[in-house]
């Protein structure tokens, strides 16, 4: 039988209500999407291809969380199943959130170094994982090798990254004056 997974309201309130993968979703209710960028101290971004089954394309961590998982934990069970890696004590920063009338959705974010040969691919889900930077992600927009949804994500993290760097500046500028 396929996964069983809660659905939410235009606020991303969970309801009582639950859908299997593959099933029709009812008009007013939402499926949760969560989705991590793993960045390491080098800046460079951690990204997966999927398998060929599954389209190609590369993109972050992420999926939908069974019913009766909160997002977050959503998250480390993806992370577990798809990179079979342990993410369970990690500091996860929640950057975006929201519904956009198709999904509600989580996006967060994790510093950490992580050896490639240290991550066990889901074989059916992913043929490839690779750090990238920003400047090999840029171009692969260019190329049209990201989704509008990774797209986004990169932006929406960028933006994120940004205004966590001027915080930093602007607390420096006030303990220096």
């Amino acid at each position: 039988m396929a996964e069983l997974r809660d659905l939410y309201d235009k606020f991303s309130n969970k309801t009582d209500k639950t859908y299997h993968k593959g099933d029709v979703i009812p008009e007013g209710y939402y499926p949760m999407v969560v989705m991590v960028v793993i960045r390491n101290s080098k800046g460079e971004f951690l990204m997966q291809k999927r398998a060929k089954s599954k389209g190609e394309d590369w993109g972050v961590t992420g999926g939908h969380p069974k019913s009766g998982e909160t997002p977050l934990e959503g998250i480390i069970t993806e992370v577990k199943e798809e990179l079979g890696l342990d993410f369970s004590n990690e500091k996860f920063i929640e950057y975006d959130s929201g519904c956009d009338g198709k999904d509600c959705y989580k996006m967060y974010f994790v510093n950490k170094d992580i050896e490639i040969k240290d991550i066990t691919i889901q074989e059916d889900e992913l043929s490839e994982v690779r750090w990238f930077s920003m400047d090999e992600l840029k171009e692969m927009v260019d190329k049209k090798e990201l989704n509008d949804d990774q797209i986004s994500c990169f932006v929406k993290v960028c933006d994120y990254l940004k205004k966590i760097k001027e915080d930093e500046n602007d607390k420096g500028r006030s303990i220096n004056a």
